[in-house]
């Protein structure tokens, strides 16, 4: 069975951003508030970057004199790895696993933010396809 399944069926579309400037404590309410480990950070219409929650757990250590004077953009992973919304699901895996890292910005073909995907969205496909091809057999 060859599966050629694109990464935008499996993709968290319109994900939850921060810009360059909010600070630390507004970046953790807005993972936290919906639930999210990884943020996109937006400069206009461009993504930048990606603050993941290990990044927020390494700048809350810091003192709150030095807290307050970090933002997101000090914290944030620049130059995040992007793929296309019609790139196959098992070679953006793929990348993610030999670069271990926990996420990729998904856009369209115009370089438009369609939204990122996860380790969590690639598990959740592994369970959908996986369940998928126990009921066709």
């Amino acid at each position: 069975m060859k599966l050629r399944l694109p990464v935008e069926e499996f993709t968290t579309p319109n994900p939850i951003t921060a810009t360059e400037d909010m600070s630390i404590d507004e970046v953790l309410r807005s993972m936290t508030g919906h639930g999210v480990r990884h943020m996109p950070v937006m400069r206009g219409n461009e993504v930048v970057g990606v603050i993941s929650d290990r990044d927020l757990r390494l700048a809350r250590g810091l003192s709150d004199e030095h807290k307050f004077q970090v933002r997101a953009a000090d914290i944030m992973s620049a130059e995040p790895v992007a793929v296309t919304a019609d790139m196959p699901l098992d070679e953006v895996a793929l990348a993610m696993s030999e670069r271990k890292i926990g996420s990729v910005i998904v856009n369209e073909r115009d370089g438009t933010l369609l939204g990122i995907f996860t380790v969590t969205d690639a598990l959740n496909a592994l369970i959908e396809i996986t369940r998928a091809s126990v009921r066709g057999r």
